[in-house]
């Protein structure tokens, strides 16, 4: 039985899922921000990250590596060059509004003129035009892995309030128009 480890906001975590949604798993959900859920996450994963997934004794860290190890195991199609630069920006994005958000839940004031902040309001600046363009070209036309990833960056942030979409017209119209889909209803961490 294929057990997924994670939390129920995560966009890493929920792009699996979702992605799931005609297989049985068992999804474990920890809190990882709590002592008790830190713990837990430690022993699943000594990188202390999520998601994670067992498949009996194997375990999987990561989920680009968790979608490829299950790609091949349920004989599914891997990513194309193309879309895994398009999970590369995706990710970008990612990872730059979670670096933000934790130093802003440290005290730190993520407006400053600071290196570490600088870099992942460049990294914003550069990928979300692009992701924007791509939506608008149609490269996520298709309910794939990588149109998965990216509204599950787009819910995650809304949820966060971290960006306002309404400054991205073509990613809140994708990001809308997935919202009835059930299996991002059953998914959704608010």
């Amino acid at each position: 039985m294929l057990k997924l480890v994670g939390s129920t906001p995560s966009p890493y975590v929920r792009r699996i899922r979702v992605w799931l949604d005609d297989i049985d798993y068992e999804f474990v959900e920890l809190d990882i921000y709590s002592e008790s859920g830190r713990t837990a996450l430690q022993n699943y994963n000594p990188a202390m990250k999520i998601p994670m997934l067992l498949d009996d004794e194997q375990p999987v860290y990561d989920s680009r590596v968790i979608f490829r190890y299950l790609s091949e195991k349920l004989d599914r199609p891997a990513l194309t060059i193309a879309q895994e630069n398009q999970l590369t920006l995706i990710d970008a994005a990612v990872d730059a509004h979670i670096i933000l958000l934790i130093s802003a839940r440290s005290g730190i004031d993520t407006e400053q003129d600071m290196l570490l902040c600088n870099l992942q309001r460049n990294r914003l600046a550069q990928t979300l035009p692009v992701l924007s363009d791509w939506v608008a070209e149609g490269i996520f036309s298709q309910w794939e892995y990588p149109a998965i990833c990216l509204f599950s960056m787009l819910d995650w942030v809304s949820f966060r309030e971290l960006l306002d979409l309404s400054a991205w017209p073509q990613l809140q119209a994708f990001h809308n128009a997935q919202l009835a889909r059930p299996q991002v209803q059953a998914t959704d961490p608010r």
